[in-house]
């Protein structure tokens, strides 16, 4: 969370600033200030050259609209989130925490809006709705099966919470992930870095788009990158698209403070047209925000 980071230190060399000017110590207060100055700028820096706008944009004929929303358990209900997806016209949508039962719900609320979707379920459990991962993908991008496994850990998912690894049936369109790593609290830092790797291999490929919630900065990535890419062969839409340093967790901070811990990403097959982080259903009941990424085929 740079930008909480950053407002503590400002915040802290502001103290020390009036220190300096009331008591002793001064040479020391100076250099603690002057790190703390600088400590701040530069996580700033960093969210700035990542981006903190992203921008519409105007869809090519061979687009993909990717719309990604952890429902925090089913919090936004099913015409929320389809409304969401209409109203951005999405090509496919990533709903992690969501079960079966309301992704369908979802899709047969956006066919009566004139936009019919494929549902696609990963559940690890019927217990906790956060061990469900549902995707819709459009019937316009072609036929799509589920390929990994429906149980945890690799070699065919994600650890603790599920990830859905979508397979076109005549091989035209992309590998689809709709992902779910686990947070990184203390007892569960071994399977996030496991989850971290498994995606990772999970794009290896030419074609795939992956999207969802990673539980991870585009700095938790370093080292999992391979040909250019952040996290296997894929690179981050939000970082290309100008909105990389915008924070999609938590709804109760402004975005300067949050951490952008949602993702959609892409191999190099794939250009950014735009990302955008989306801030209008912050009281809709879920601790994410929404992002959509217009993708298009590069050099198409």
């Amino acid at each position: 969370m740079r930008g909480v980071a950053a407002a503590g230190a400002g915040l802290l060399a502001a103290v020390l600033a009036i220190a300096l000017l009331l008591g002793p110590g001064r040479r020391l207060l100076s250099a603690v200030t002057a790190i703390l100055v600088l400590f701040a700028l530069g996580n700033l820096g960093i969210l700035a050259a990542r981006g903190l706008s992203g921008g519409e944009a105007v869809a090519a004929s061979d687009s993909v609209t990717v719309l990604s929303w952890n429902t925090l358990g089913e919090v936004p209900d099913a015409s929320t989130i389809a409304g969401l997806a209409l109203e951005q016209e999405a090509d496919v949508v990533v709903l992690p925490e969501t079960t079966a039962s309301l992704g369908e719900e979802v899709a047969i609320a956006m066919r009566e809006g004139g936009r019919p979707m494929w549902v696609h379920t990963q559940s690890f459990d019927e217990v906790a709705k956060a061990r469900s991962t549902t995707i819709l993908i459009s019937p316009e991008l072609g036929d799509y099966d589920v390929v990994n496994d429906p149980w945890p850990g690799p070699p065919g998912n994600t650890n603790t919470l599920p990830s859905v690894v979508a397979e076109p049936t005549n091989g035209d369109g992309p590998r689809i992930i709709a992902v779910h790593a686990v947070a990184p609290i203390r007892w569960e830092l071994r399977n996030w870095r496991s989850d971290l790797d498994w995606l990772a291999e999970q794009c290896a490929g030419d074609d795939v788009i992956m999207a969802g919630d990673f539980n991870a900065t585009v700095d938790h990535f370093a080292g999992r990158g391979v040909d250019g890419g952040d996290l296997g062969r894929c690179a981050d839409a939000a970082t290309a698209g100008g909105a990389g340093g915008i924070g999609t967790w938590p709804t109760s901070l402004p975005e300067i403070l949050g951490s952008p811990i949602d993702h959609v990403l892409a191999t190099p097959g794939w250009s950014v047209d735009s990302f955008r982080v989306l801030d209008a259903l912050d009281d809709a009941g879920s601790d994410h925000r929404p992002i959509v990424a217009t993708l298009s085929r590069a050099g198409g």
